[in-house]
């Protein structure tokens, strides 16, 4: 009979007075491979927190390790296997995490990762990864793995290879592309030497030679004994090392068994039925067709931004007409990102380039408001930045002043306008609830209704499917193609999958390694 490995049983979690995981029941053997899928709010992630000791709940855990290492990496009060979990070391619910006495055997990589600066706070602020001299302020990729338990030998020499990670050593974390920040959690879970791996949606923001990549290092971990726990909104990126499926609905297992005996599902989103209300209540909204008197909503000649030695973009010339909707696409590390934070006004070497925004050479007088009131944007960095304790309707309201959280007292016009976007985008019920308290994909649901609160000539949309399950990215895409109709909006969409992209949609931008390769 196989050795067992984890058990979970009659496990449940409560937020408030709402059961959000009932009475799971779960065995895993050693060497089985499993993916939890489930679509978004359906417990994954709170799920993974439990496993990883941060959040209390009843029932009864345990873990059957293969022997302890050594004092330091057993747990306080352990004394033989198996390990037996059940419930809170601290009041509040949340775990103890002090490196001499916290068991290392459990690492979960998050899907999203908050960076330190060099005196250890956490308050940065989003445009600092395009100024180069407060960029310097944060730490290094070489600073930031030197925090961890390195194994001696060739193991960490292996990690660093595979993982690619060498180039990134001396660049500051803030600065990191979404693909190249997961490579280096992945590298820090794998330094900590783990016996059970858990990944929360790692192939978000990756690209496809980025996910491709990641398939080995994750086949290769199973093949050297890792135990891995795979948390997945779709079945569509499933490495072929995972050999049983979980799919969480409603915080109850809807399937449990091998992979192969999994049902076969539609995993390209439901169809979809827009209530024709929407269309009318949008084009009833007042100031529906701000700062409309532009030809070109972006122009660029001969553009090129450096920091240092590094070029992120060569000699970029582009142009986005009033009306167009263009996706940008390209690697991780393309330059992606440089060439939107210059559109949003969040980077200072748009001064030193040729750059018109809304027929408006840039540094002509016009300030970073001025501009940002004529844009609607979200992108996966901008989401860190937002303060978790923040509740949903704050967050959505902020997006009327364009600022990272809600500082200053609604009119009553603006409450009003607050409360339609959330009913368009039906977020009515999570009105009062914290940011922390939600799903990954309810969360980018809110910065999307945020994005789009004061509906603005120009959206730029960032990678803003990730975390989404089929339905809500079904949904979303299909809502972005009513906005561009019903007031011409213009767009700029990046995504790494074309299943993603509205199907308003016509023109195209692609960059390689900083410069444009096809338009």
């Amino acid at each position: 009979m196989a050795e067992k490995f984890l058990s979970l049983e009659q496990v449940s979690v409560k937020i408030g007075d709402k059961l959000l995981l009932d009475n799971l029941d779960l065995m895993v053997h050693r060497g089985e491979q499993w993916a939890i899928t489930g679509p978004s709010g359906s417990g994954k992630t709170l799920l993974a927190h439990t496993l990883a000791r941060r959040h209390f709940y009843t029932g009864r855990i345990e873990y059957f390790f293969a022997g302890n290492r050594s004092a330091a990496t057993d747990l306080p009060g352990e004394k033989e296997n198996p390990e037996s979990l059940m419930g809170p070391r601290e009041s509040d619910g949340s775990a103890i995490h002090d490196p001499a006495k916290h068991s290392r055997r459990i690492v979960l990589v998050e899907q999203q990762h908050r960076f330190k600066n060099l005196v250890g706070a956490a308050g940065l602020y989003y445009q600092q990864r395009f100024n180069a001299s407060d960029a310097d302020q944060t730490i290094t990729v070489e600073q930031e793995l030197k925090e961890y338990t390195v194994p001696e030998g060739p193991v960490a020499e292996e990690w660093m290879d595979s993982l690619h990670i060498r180039p990134l050593l001396s660049r500051p974390l803030i600065q990191l592309s979404n693909g190249e920040n997961k490579r280096v959690q992945l590298a820090i879970a794998l330094l900590e030497d783990p016996e059970l791996l858990i990944l929360d949606n790692p192939f978000l923001g990756l690209d496809t030679a980025g996910r491709t990549l990641l398939h080995q290092i994750i086949n290769g971990l199973a093949a050297k004994g890792i135990q891995i726990l795979l948390l997945m909104t779709g079945m569509q990126d499933l490495p072929e090392a995972i050999t049983h499926v979980a799919r969480l609905e409603n915080g109850k297992w809807a399937f449990a068994g091998l992979k192969d005996e999994f049902p076969t599902r539609n995993e390209t989103g439901p169809e979809v039925h827009l209530d024709p209300d929407i269309l009318a209540q949008l084009r009833a909204l007042p100031g529906k067709d701000p700062g409309a008197d532009f030809l070109a909503a972006v122009k660029m000649r001969n553009v090129t931004v450096k920091y240092g030695e590094k070029t992120l973009l060569k000699a970029v010339d582009w142009e986005v007409k009033k009306g167009e909707r263009w996706n940008v696409s390209g690697p991780n590390g393309a330059g992606k990102s440089t060439l939107l934070s210059l559109i949003t006004a969040d980077n200072p070497q748009a001064y030193a380039n040729q750059i018109w925004l809304f027929d408006r050479r840039r540094g002509s007088g016009e300030t970073i408001w001025e501009i940002k009131q004529k844009i609607g944007f979200v992108s996966p960095e901008l989401h860190l930045y937002f303060d978790f304790n923040a509740n949903c309707f704050d967050v959505i309201a902020s997006g009327l002043f364009d600022t990272i959280g809600l500082f200053r007292p609604l009119t009553a016009h603006q409450e009003e306008l607050t409360l339609l976007w959330m009913k368009l985008l039906s977020l009515t019920e999570l009105r009062s609830r914290r940011l922390v308290q939600l799903s990954t994909g309810q969360q980018r649901m809110v910065l999307l209704a945020r994005a789009l609160i004061k509906n603005p000539p120009m959206l730029i949309l960032d990678e803003p499917c990730q975390g989404l399950d089929d339905g809500q990215t079904a949904y979303f895409r299909e809502f972005i193609n009513l906005i561009c109709e019903a007031f011409g909006t213009t767009l700029i969409y990046v995504s790494h999958y074309p299943q993603e992209i509205p199907a308003c949609v016509d023109h195209f931008l692609k960059l390689d390694n900083g410069a444009v390769v096809s338009s």
